[in-house]
């Protein structure tokens, strides 16, 4: 088969691994991609967000299947515009992507079908939100922008004025453009995080291996939300009877609550869990793989991922056994300086191969190109560094030691990506 893989970032060049083991794909395609995925795949020039150049790319190459990693072109259709060329797709329509692209939608969902979550209300004018605020009088408080916006749309107001602050930015000043004209303001829940991508076919629902985030910019998660540090996998905090618990409450009645809603999704449904004293509840959901997630789950799949996107596609997931590996993964983000916010772009990086230079590593590339042989940043997150282990400190230690081996000019990372995974262990 040949394989396009919409996207260019970590996440999609842990995708494009995975897909290159299995022994039905005989090539590989990415648009954008960067400059890790370009040792193994073969990348053009158009953007993730232009449905009508990948329509045409994918026709033109005449390729078998198309798998749309991003969020963007989900929620915008990309994958009606491909299957109405008959051209077999891993994603959620538009339809379903929805999930993701409005927290107004999903909220709303979960209300419906008492699918547990945190208490909210919504919001379009900043009047009504900063009354709410005062009447609740209750921090630290979340405020979400209702639609995209690169996993930085939610502000965790420590007080009321930092609350007011984020709801005039998302509200008056359209920090996130038309994403932030509606926000969803909701009661701040207590707990361990824990990321559970999943497989679904809209019938069958398949978790993978749960997984840590880091989302903060700095070490004790301090400084600012990212689009993620690092991860760990599997979660400690995620225990058979949390896992038992989820499946019965919060993953089959998110299926059946979509298919109710003539919304059937299809691909990697992703439920950003927290395990509250009163037990597991949805922060949000994803129409796809997280990232940096993917990066340390999809290593572990004892199987043949192709397969899995076929099987999804057809709706006959249920015939397809799923392995694990009994091992652990860890990713430690390397970031510009000054990310998430300002940084620069183009800084040679040093001591760059695919392993990491240590054995059980890899390193996927997310913010990068190659150029005459040698690789440049071109990016906020620049690279993951991967190691699988058979035990959490194994898998850290060689990621660390990986890290060490790297160096480009202003180059940060998080020093405590499995800290709280550890203490969680002992």
């Amino acid at each position: 088969m040949k394989i396009l893989v919409v996207g260019g970032g970590g996440r999609e060049h842990a995708i494009i691994m995975k897909l290159a083991e299995s022994p039905k794909v005989e090539k590989l395609y990415c648009t954008p991609g960067n400059g890790g995925i370009s040792r193994y795949a073969e990348c053009f020039d158009v953007k993730a967000t232009d449905i009508e150049g990948v329509v045409a790319l994918a026709k033109k190459l005449s390729v078998d299947m198309v798998a749309v990693a991003p969020d963007d072109p989900l929620v915008m259709g990309m994958v009606d515009a491909l299957n109405a060329e008959g051209i077999m797709t891993f994603g959620p329509n538009k339809a379903a992507a929805i999930i993701e692209g409005s927290k107004v939608f999903s909220k709303e969902l979960m209300k419906k079908y008492n699918i547990p979550t945190a208490f909210y209300e919504v919001f379009s004018d900043s009047d009504s939100a900063i009354a709410y605020l005062k009447k609740q009088n209750s921090y630290p408080a979340v405020i979400k922008a209702d639609g995209l916006a690169l996993g930085k749309g939610v502000i965790i107001a420590q007080n009321e004025e930092e609350a007011i602050d984020a709801v005039k930015s998302m509200i008056d000043g359209r920090q996130f453009g038309d994403s932030s004209a509606t926000v969803v303001i909701e009661e701040f829940l207590t707990g361990p995080e824990v990321s559970v991508l999943s497989f679904t076919d809209g019938k069958t629902v398949v978790p993978m291996i749960s997984s840590m985030d880091h989302k903060r910019a700095y070490d004790n998660d301090e400084g600012l939300n990212t689009g993620g540090m690092g991860t760990v996998a599997p979660n400690p905090y995620y225990t058979e009877e949390v896992a038992k618990e989820c499946m019965e409450k919060i993953f089959l009645p998110t299926i059946n609550a979509m298919n109710t809603e003539g919304r059937t999704f299809k691909g990697c449904l992703y439920f950003g869990l927290m395990i509250t004293p009163k037990g597991p509840k949805v922060i949000e959901y994803n129409c796809r793989f997280g990232d940096p997630e993917t990066q340390v789950v999809l290593p572990l799949l004892d199987g043949d991922l192709c397969e899995i996107f076929e099987a999804i596609y057809n709706g006959t997931l249920a015939d397809v056994d799923i392995k694990w590996k009994n091992e652990y993964c860890t990713c430690v983000v390397m970031a510009s300086g000054g990310y998430p916010q300002s940084y620069p772009k183009g800084l040679e990086m040093n001591g760059m191969d695919d392993k990491g230079q240590v054995d059980g590593a890899f390193v996927y590339h997310a913010g990068t190109k190659y150029e005459n042989g040698k690789f440049y940043t071109n990016g906020g997150r620049v690279i993951g560094v991967t190691a699988t282990g058979d035990s959490l400190p194994e898998a850290l230690e060689r990621s660390y030691k990986a890290v060490e081996k790297i160096s480009f000019e202003n180059a940060h990372y998080r020093h405590d990506i499995g800290k709280r995974a550890m203490a969680a262990l002992k």
